[in-house]
């Protein structure tokens, strides 16, 4: 979104912006990249999607036109919320979990909390959201905690190494 929204002249972070700039544009304005990872339903790659708006976007520029910031919009959020929304699903379907969350500076994007409310709906699923005003970037939150840690002089030595196949319930 960031990126996306950046690029189209709507700022950093580009969130909030892209968001809003897409209503009442057409979602179908604009035939953008689904990328499909055979054998591996849940992954998926975002850099396919990210070119095809950018080429559009400059492409439209050398040729002195113009593109529709609403349209575009709208067809690059409807492409990345259906993405995230239908992968979520799936993982939730698959595991057959009964709670679904949303976090993260993308939980307050308004397309995607509808998707994963009307999948949750049908999975029978519970579904957690945050407020809007509460879904902050994700490095912000994290770099705000290490703050707070930093202060409480909690802080661990250079030799201290993420783990990241370390499992959820590990203390």
């Amino acid at each position: 979104f960031d990126k996306i929204a950046r690029v189209m002249g709507l700022g950093y972070p580009g969130g909030g912006p892209l968001d809003r700039a897409s209503q009442g544009g057409d979602d179908k304005a604009f035939t953008l990249p689904r990328v499909h990872i055979h054998d591996a339903p849940l992954d998926m790659s975002f850099s396919g999607l990210k070119t095809a708006v950018l080429n559009a976007v400059n492409q439209a520029e050398m040729k002195g036109e113009i593109i529709s910031v609403p349209d575009m919009a709208a067809s690059f959020q409807e492409r990345i919320a259906s993405i995230l929304a239908d992968k979520l699903l799936l993982a939730a379907a698959d595991t057959k979990a009964g709670t679904l969350c949303l976090a993260g500076g993308v939980a307050a994007n308004g397309r995607l909390r509808s998707l994963v409310n009307e999948g949750a709906q049908k999975l029978g699923a519970t579904l957690c959201l945050p407020k809007p005003a509460f879904c902050g970037d994700n490095a912000a939150m994290v770099g705000a905690q290490g703050y707070y840690e930093f202060q409480s002089g909690n802080i661990a030595g250079a030799d201290l190494n993420a783990v990241a196949s370390l499992p959820i319930d590990s203390e």
